[in-house]
């Protein structure tokens, strides 16, 4: 079986929320399908984005894959991998294979995690989403840290869980079914967002930068400023970004927010990186003025920055598509 013989709509809308950066950004968020004893997955690295392009999905023996998520084997489930594919199945294999639904899909959507970085829009989110069968997880390091405290969280009834400082799970037993769920949570969470691009700034930028006008409202406003710098509220922002934004130039880091002046970006950055950033000021762009944040905190950027796992994909974000 190669990924050409998956379900056409499988393919189709693992495309279309890759597509759409207010769900996924760059290489993040995986899909997964359970057809017989194989479970076909995003691989690492890949995006979701190109998956009518390019062959995105890796394929993986089911029960293998949900042994490691009990705790045989390292987590990683490159030992389940079917065939030689030169690929990895994504970080976060073993709670698809966990989970007991034919399709699963996660995304890092922005109106979730507007709310997820948030005690106080964790407590919106209950609400609007309480007649759903949904369950809310606290932050956990992906991969198997995570799918444990799925584990303890979620019923065999859940199909939406929404992950503290990281995203949302939808799942169901066809693609459809999964679409219209994550529809009807994106619907529900959005919210209204503040304009984020500035005018250019009238000074240079920094010698190797460019300036980013479309997150400028990051650099002039001291509240999103501070929230931009304070730290990482995702994972995804610390592997691309490094933990929170620096204020100024700095040699090991792509992004500068340079007070009143505007958001710098460094010419070499990837694209992955500029699909973060934008992400962040999507983000920050619907967080409630009166919402407390609780950004993940300096030992989990730690974990996040020295794993080997993170570091693989960001290879393969910076070689772009072959």
């Amino acid at each position: 079986m190669t990924a050409g013989a998956l379900p056409s709509d499988f393919v189709s809308y693992s495309a279309k929320w890759g597509a759409d950066p207010l769900r996924i950004q760059g290489p993040g968020g995986n899909t997964s399908i359970k057809i017989g004893e194989v479970m076909w997955i995003k691989a690492s690295g890949m995006e979701l984005g190109q998956a009518l392009e390019r062959d995105v999905f890796v394929p993986v023996n089911r029960a293998a894959a949900l042994a490691e998520a009990h705790g045989a084997g390292d987590g990683t489930c490159k030992a389940a991998v079917i065939g030689q594919t030169g690929l990895r199945p994504s970080i976060e294999t073993t709670f698809h294979a966990m989970l007991d639904w034919d399709v699963v899909a996660h995304t890092h959507s922005v109106a979730t995690i507007a709310h997820a970085i948030s005690p106080d829009g964790l407590q919106i989110a209950r609400d609007l989403l309480r007649d759903l069968p949904v369950a809310f997880v606290p932050y956990a390091k992906p991969g198997l840290p995570l799918t444990a405290q799925i584990a303890q969280t979620v019923s065999a009834e859940t199909q939406v869980i929404v992950l503290g400082n990281h995203g949302l799970i939808c799942c169901g037993s066809e693609p459809g079914e999964v679409a219209d769920l994550m529809d009807e949570v994106e619907r529900r969470l959005t919210r209204p967002a503040l304009g984020m691009t500035a005018d250019m700034p009238v000074a240079a930028p920094p010698d190797e930068f460019i300036w980013v006008p479309e997150v400028g409202r990051l650099a002039l406003e001291a509240r999103l400023r501070d929230l931009a710098c304070s730290g990482s509220l995702y994972p995804d922002h610390v592997v691309f970004l490094g933990p929170g934004l620096p204020r100024a130039p700095m040699a090991d880091a792509p992004v500068a927010v340079l007070k009143g002046q505007g958001v710098a970006l460094r010419k070499d950055a990837t694209s992955s990186q500029r699909a973060m950033l934008i992400c962040l000021a999507d983000v920050l762009a619907r967080l409630d003025p009166a919402w407390a944040v609780s950004p993940i905190g300096a030992e989990a950027e730690a974990e996040l920055l020295d794993w080997d796992a993170e570091k693989y994909r960001q290879a393969l974000a910076a070689r772009g598509p072959a």
